[in-house]
């Protein structure tokens, strides 16, 4: 008996510690609830990301606790990013002036954004730009109807995270955000051309037929160096006469010395002597003439004397002479040819030197001077060099309105072709700016120039407003501060990264 009274009682001990506690956690939750209405505040928090969150009717990210609700999106269609909420209870539209919102951001760096909102029309609207790039852990605080409610999420875009050790393997150069002292620059277009100064045409000089060539087109040559020969009669008929004036200078020069004598031995008369003077005065007046024709025509006195009339096959032989270094860039001749005696058959220039014609516009007047130090860069060719604008023309003109300057740039090894397309850099001032990055270090995502800053293993695309260039550095407006680190080389690898994982600019 006393063990069936025993057997009884354990249950119903059982029983009466589990009423009990029963009791006790519905007395404790009824004292949570009054004391959260005493606080007229309800807080859920909902740890959210990306993926998997639910869209409201306008698109935007919907956050629920119970029958409240609110949506948030960025609205950026062609005006600065802002916050968009459409709040909703029951479903039902909520006036906005009946509710107030704080949205906080917290980006890298420990940076936080406090946005407050105003309400219009049928939304709130945040009540300042909401700043690239849209990545951040956001926290929502919502007051209505007496109530605090809240929410958080993350918003994640433009990360790549790497290991040190895989950013070291990379290449991934990070850089300290600073001053920098750069050179303000007015760039305009050029090309380079032949230096008109040292170009030549070469012409025969007389009519005659092609009977050797010995340059080509791109063929260098020399200072007195035969490029052709040609058979002229117009040639040979000076070296005849040439031949047939020394000759008639000698008679006469044997006949007046024979007058001369006689002359003075009284025998002759004063007349014959006059008379012979002249004639050897003529004689000397058309030799040099005819000298003058060979001379002209290139030849050299030494050829004069080398004049014989034992060769007359060589009366006919006309070697052209280039009179100037250079390389053949036209070449109108060939064996056979019959040419005159003013027609181009090479054009040579000399390539030491070559001119860059630069377009000088109407606004820049003021900037651009001649006597200016400029820099010529080739960025196809990765070229660069420094020179002198010689020349800026006084003329503008009628259809482009802009005047041509002038640029001479050393050409030793003949790197600078003729034709080719250059910027022409005129240094305006230097200038320390507060903050500036290379220009290696900018990348392009979603159309904007962006530059990956680094926090811990985190690298996040940051949009950048940028300024001033001097081709190495540019200057930054606005999206990085001084003292952030951010990757100055290959920084193309984490824009890679960022296409593989598939990152858009979503919200």
């Amino acid at each position: 008996m006393k063990d069936s009274i025993i057997r009884f009682r354990k249950p119903f001990a059982v029983g009466f510690v589990v009423l009990v506690g029963i009791v006790l956690a519905v007395i404790i939750l009824r004292m949570e609830k009054t004391t959260v209405e005493e606080h007229h505040e309800h807080s859920a928090l909902e740890h959210e990301h990306e993926e998997g969150h639910v869209n409201g009717p306008h698109g935007g990210r919907l956050l629920s606790d119970d029958h409240f609700q609110v949506e948030i999106a960025i609205y950026e269609q062609g005006v600065p990013s802002l916050f968009r909420v459409h709040v909703y209870d029951n479903k039902k539209v909520v006036d906005p002036d009946k509710v107030k919102l704080t949205i906080e951001l917290h980006r890298l760096g420990e940076k936080t954004d406090v946005i407050n909102f105003k309400s219009e029309g049928d939304h709130l609207c945040s009540d300042r730009i909401i700043e690239e790039p849209h990545s951040f852990d956001v926290k929502v605080i919502a007051e209505y109807n007496g109530r605090v409610y809240r929410w958080e999420y993350s918003q994640i875009e433009g990360r790549v995270a790497l290991t040190p050790e895989a950013a070291q393997s990379a290449g991934i150069g990070v850089k300290t955000a600073g001053s920098v002292q750069m050179k303000t620059v007015l760039e305009l277009p050029g090309e380079i051309e032949l230096n008109a100064d040292k170009v030549v045409h070469v012409v025969p000089r007389v009519s005659g037929v092609v009977t050797e060539v010995y340059k080509n087109l791109g063929d260098e040559v020399k200072h007195g160096e035969v490029i052709a020969v040609i058979d002229s009669r117009e040639l040979a008929e000076l070296k005849s006469e040439y031949l047939a004036s020394i000759k008639r200078v000698e008679l006469a020069q044997a006949t007046f010395e024979r007058v001369e004598r006689l002359w003075k031995e009284k025998i002759s008369s004063e007349k014959n002597y006059l008379a012979s003077r002249l004639a050897l005065s003529e004689a000397r007046i058309n030799l040099h003439e005819v000298i003058h024709k060979l001379l002209a025509l290139g030849l050299s006195q030494n050829d004069l004397n080398n004049i014989s009339d034992k060769e007359e096959a060589s009366f006919l032989r006309y070697e052209i002479r280039v009179q100037s270094n250079g390389v053949v860039i036209e070449k109108h001749i060939s064996i056979g040819e019959s040419v005159k005696e003013d027609a181009d058959i090479f054009i040579l220039a000399d390539l030491s030197t070559v001119w860059v014609g630069v377009t000088v516009y109407a606004k820049d007047f003021k900037i651009v001077k001649s006597g200016q130090k400029v820099t010529v860069r080739s960025k196809v060719l990765g070229l660069e060099v420094d020179g002198i604008l010689t020349y800026i023309g006084p003329l503008v003109g009628e259809e482009t309105r802009t005047a041509r300057g002038v640029v001479v740039v050393q050409n030793q090894e003949g790197q600078w072709r003729p034709g080719l397309f250059v910027t022409v850099e005129i240094v305006q001032e230097e200038v320390l700016v507060p903050v500036a990055v290379p220009v290696d270090a900018i990348q392009t995502l979603d159309d904007k120039s962006v530059i990956f800053v680094q926090y811990g293993n985190q690298f996040e695309a940051r949009p950048l407003e940028l300024g001033r260039s001097d081709g190495q550095w540019v200057e930054v407006l606005h999206g990085l501060l001084p003292g952030e680190k951010y990757v100055a080389h290959n920084s193309f690898i984490l824009k890679a990264e960022l296409g593989k994982a598939g990152a858009t600019h979503e919200h």
